[in-house]
């Protein structure tokens, strides 16, 4: 197996999908910002599992020169990188009539900015790899969640670039992206907000980590898919 970078790999669902690559036999590339701590128990962890195959990288994804460095880095190490697993994120309410410039310039340059310029700087090397790109995505990004505006457009940007990319980079690159539905609650979720999103859930649960991780790897593994945006939802957008 190849190479994935993982963007925002630290914790949560970066994490868990570090450490399913890393079971499938890729060489993990994990970038964190601030969880420096928790990213580096993970890359010994998978270390220790399997000698030399999980590098540790911090950067700033709000400013253009450490996407840079990251991406330069990345690069040095591991000149046949195939996958670029873009997951990290910013998530916050925006609620209309309070929205601040700041606000609106963090959740775009996480979200959407800086997935745009990692691959650009790493199309190349992909590009003679024959390798693909996932996006993380949001189903609010499809259908917009309430007093979050600016983070629904942003992830919105991101289904449109997905589409975009994977015109302009075919026929070396694949670009495809994951869209999950009710994975992990937000930590300041109440009761009353998870029955709430449970009830518009089909298939009437709360989704794991492994829906999203197997979904991620399914699409770094196939072939002949582009350009297309998997909801892992148990069928909530079809409630919304």
């Amino acid at each position: 197996m190849g190479g994935v970078l993982i963007t925002g790999g630290a914790k949560r669902l970066g994490a868990a999908t570090a450490k399913r690559f890393h079971r499938a036999g890729y060489r993990i590339h994990l970038h964190c910002h601030t969880s420096s701590k928790a990213a580096q128990l993970l890359i010994d962890d998978l270390n220790a599992n399997r000698a030399h195959s999980a590098f540790l990288y911090q950067a700033d994804l709000t400013q253009p020169t450490e996407i840079q460095g990251l991406c330069n880095a990345v690069l040095v190490e591991d000149p046949a990188l195939s996958v670029v697993i873009n997951n990290a994120s910013t998530f916050f309410p925006t609620p209309m009539g309070a929205v601040t410039d700041a606000q609106w310039q963090q959740l775009f340059d996480v979200n959407t900015k800086a997935p745009f310029f990692i691959v650009q700087a790493l199309s190349a090397c992909l590009k003679s790899q024959q390798g693909c790109v996932i996006n993380f995505a949001d189903i609010h990004g499809i259908r917009p969640l309430a007093q979050h505006a600016v983070y629904s457009a942003a992830k919105s940007g991101v289904i449109a670039m997905t589409k975009a990319l994977a015109l302009e980079l075919a026929p070396d690159i694949r670009v495809n992206a994951v869209a999950p539905g009710a994975i992990l609650w937000p930590e300041q979720a109440t009761s009353q907000d998870t029955e709430k999103v449970l009830n518009k859930v089909p298939l009437g649960r709360l989704g794991t980590l492994d829906d999203i991780t197997e979904a991620v790897l399914f699409l770094a593994q196939a072939p002949y898919i582009t350009g297309q945006i998997l909801s892992v939802d148990g069928g909530r957008t079809l409630n919304q």
